[in-house]
């Protein structure tokens, strides 16, 4: 008996190679692309290099019915608004940095397409994205994907293992330049050349400060201008208001020192944008929590000699994590610089994902 499996398509490459390998392996397969978010409005026209564009969606469709499977468009809107817009927002106006793919892989990826796998009948769930699901003693895990300058296992830290268990990731063992040629092999030559969006889907002009203008106008007006102060405290001009700035920013300040300064802090409460050197960026400890352990269900009491990346394309830092209460105190061996609130920190051991979480403070030296 066949296996059958919801394959989530954005009209990328790499999610349509996933549909041709999984074809060919001898899945039942069944398509499905979500629509998020309006991709057209009035202030924003999308890119031909968006996801989840009205475009993406119909080339995914095509390219189903080419493989010979049924595809669906599954309108999610409404979800997306509520769990990934409103709170990208929030993070904002609470002076973070979100991470809104990480949010969206756990609670819309896999959240929203497992109940539609279970109505389907799909065993299994499957994307495009470079990762590999490992096994042992019955506990599932992440491990990177083989080509380690695509491997988006920073992005998945927060799946179950009840996701775990039902997911596969058919392009894992596979680098990017393998999977062109087997698109272009099986005579998807235009796919093949396809560029990829970098940007976040539902910002695909990468303005984010247009962004928050169009969601929340009246709070951004409340909350107004403020200063911008040095780490001494000193009052150095004003900023457009704290929501547009984030932890390592340089350009854009119009503040003339005589020397780079860089955003070290953001004090949401007073409206203060603190700023300092390259050097005041650097630091070595922090709290996580929101955490979600994947490779071990405890943690040792004594901590974990770990690999932390703190952004996805950080090569990451050798330290440890010790847990402390619901969440892990991480102590780097080496400082790094812009250790962001909000942002997410994974830990990982060789290829292996031990877990992660979001950055709730930094310990400042």
């Amino acid at each position: 008996m066949k296996k059958r499996v919801l394959l989530a398509m954005s009209g990328g490459i790499d999610s349509s190679v996933a549909g041709m390998l999984l074809t060919e392996q001898g899945y039942e397969v069944h398509g499905v692309t979500y629509r998020t978010y309006d991709s057209v409005t009035d202030s924003c026209i999308s890119k031909e290099t968006g996801c989840c564009t009205v475009d993406s969606m119909m080339e995914a469709k095509r390219l189903s019915e080419k493989l010979g499977y049924e595809h669906e468009i599954l309108d999610l809107r409404d979800s997306f608004k509520e769990k990934i817009i409103t709170n990208f927002v929030d993070e904002y106006l609470s002076g973070r940095t979100p991470n809104p793919c990480v949010v969206c892989n756990s609670d819309i990826k896999w959240g929203e397409l497992m109940e539609r796998a279970d109505a389907l009948d799909c065993q299994y769930i499957a994307t495009g994205h470079y990762a590999r699901v490992l096994e042992k003693d019955g506990r599932y895990y992440l491990a990177k994907g083989i080509d380690t300058t695509k491997d988006q296992t920073y992005f998945l830290y927060g799946l179950s293992q009840n996701d775990l268990k039902r997911t596969l990731f058919p392009l894992g063992g596979f680098k990017k330049d393998e999977i062109r040629k087997m698109a272009a092999e099986r005579g998807f030559i235009k796919l093949s050349e396809k560029r990829e969006s970098q940007e976040i889907c539902f910002i695909p002009d990468n303005n984010y400060h247009r962004f928050l203008h169009d969601e929340v106008p009246e709070r951004l007006n409340e909350i107004g201008k403020g200063n911008f102060v040095m780490t001494n405290g000193e009052v150095v001009g004003q900023h457009d208001g704290y929501p547009f700035y984030t932890i390592g920013q340089r350009k854009g300040l119009r503040i003339a020192m005589g020397y780079p300064v860089y955003v070290t802090e953001i004090d949401a409460k007073n409206n203060v944008v603190v700023l300092g050197k390259k050097e005041e960026l650097l630091q070595k400890s922090f709290v996580v929590g929101n955490l979600q352990r994947m490779k071990y269900e405890t943690l040792p009491k004594q901590g974990l000699n770990v690999n932390v990346k703190i952004r996805y394309r950080n090569t990451g830092s050798e330290g440890r994590i010790v847990p402390m209460g619901d969440n892990v105190k991480v102590e780097l061996t080496h400082h790094a610089s812009a250790i962001t609130p909000g942002q997410s920190a994974v830990f990982y051991e060789g290829d292996d994902v031990v877990g992660g979480g979001i950055i709730l403070s930094v310990d400042r030296e």
